[in-house]
């Protein structure tokens, strides 16, 4: 059995494949199958460690972004794209898996598109409230469909479409109370605000918790991941307005997190405050109130979707980037965390929306194509 993963351009596309092969080994291990050989195919291996401790053979195809603007790079992009396609062909023939699995992105389209030339069974998957450029393309001949929010599944066939919600990494699951604050060296009777801005970061959130960072301290501590880019910029800054605060420790500013960091950190954390991509499940898994600032230019307007599709449920507030100033910021958290009632139904809101096993449930899916195919 050869299973080929592929996806590309972010973390939202790289990291559910590697819970979806965790969910895979849960299952092989229930049932005693033996592993199959796995593969991912995409113009970047994002994450050399993880592919290597999960099984996974990296090999590289190129692939061009399709611009949504006029540039004189995109003849260039156009090239890369014939070129991974070539290459994705040639690979895929001599490897020839018994299926494709696409999280979409510009990364996925050769190999996809290759997978449907050799005759190969695709599944794919959207994070997204509404299917991406690469996923609306596939999903004309996809044999499975999976969703993370329903709404994105509505208008497709409904005997090809699971809802199974977003996959997340075993690493990151679980968020740990246990010595949370300890780890921070924070006070444990104060509570904590989470700024989950990724590796990139977010400036408009930065900026607005920069400028209510003052009154912010005075009742709250802070975990804010800033993105490499930002850190030094915001570290500054922050420095300046703490200056002569006596509560300058209740804020710590990251640049990255790793696993550990981001579990504990939910785990002491009374409120988050995220953008609305993937982020969103792991919040909900972790059963934390939020509040959901989507990005306001985002492909489709996938961000601003996800992120009232979530509130809907109740775990989540949503701040549109228009509305966003220091005042309201403040306004919603004091509003939020000196209410207990409302923590509790959030809290609860959360929680109804997650799926922890949405990579395991995934997994099925794969399994049970392979068999299928293979009758």
């Amino acid at each position: 059995m050869k299973i080929i993963f592929t996806g590309g351009g972010s973390g939202g596309h790289f990291y559910p494949i590697i819970s979806v092969v965790q969910g895979m080994r849960d299952i092989l291990k229930e049932q005693k199958i033996i592993k199959p050989k796995m593969y991912f195919l995409a113009p970047h291996p994002y994450n050399k460690g993880l592919l290597f401790d999960n099984d996974i053979i990296y090999k590289k195809v190129f692939a061009g972004k399709k611009r949504l603007y006029k540039s004189p790079l995109a003849i260039f992009d156009y090239i890369k794209t014939v070129i991974g396609i070539i290459k994705a062909i040639w690979t895929i023939f001599w490897i020839y898996p018994d299926i494709i699995f696409s999280k979409g992105g510009y990364g996925s389209f050769p190999v996809v598109f290759a997978g449907r030339i050799l005759r190969i069974p695709v599944m794919i998957h959207e994070s997204d409230s509404e299917l991406g450029r690469a996923n609306v393309w596939a999903s004309s001949f996809a044999k499975k469909i999976a969703v993370s929010y329903p709404d994105a599944g509505k208008s497709l066939p409904q005997d090809k479409v699971a809802w199974t919600g977003s996959p997340i990494r075993e690493d990151i699951r679980q968020k740990v109370t246990e010595g949370a604050h300890e780890f921070l060296d924070f006070e444990k009777d104060t509570p904590t605000i989470f700024i989950m801005g990724g590796s990139q970061g977010a400036k408009v959130i930065n900026d607005a918790i920069l400028d209510s960072l003052e009154l912010l301290v005075e009742k709250y501590q802070i975990v804010h991941q800033t993105g490499k880019n930002n850190f030094e910029e915001v570290t500054r800054t922050a420095d300046l307005i703490l200056n002569t605060s006596p509560y300058r420790a209740r804020y710590k500013p990251y640049d990255y997190m790793n696993d550990l960091g981001i579990r504990m950190s939910a785990g002491a954390a009374d409120i988050i405050i995220s953008r609305a991509g993937s982020t969103i499940f792991e919040i909900a898994n972790w059963g934390v109130p939020s509040i959901i600032i989507p990005i306001t230019e985002s492909a489709n307007n996938h961000q601003h979707k996800n992120a009232f599709n979530y509130a809907r449920s109740g775990g989540a507030i949503v701040i549109e980037e228009n509305n966003l100033n220091s005042e309201i910021l403040l306004s919603e958290i004091d509003r939020i965390l000196t209410d207990q009632n409302r923590v509790e139904r959030m809290e609860t809101g959360a929680k109804s929306f997650a799926k922890p096993d949405a990579g395991k449930k995934i997994a099925e899916e794969i399994l049970e194509l392979i068999i299928s195919h293979e009758q």
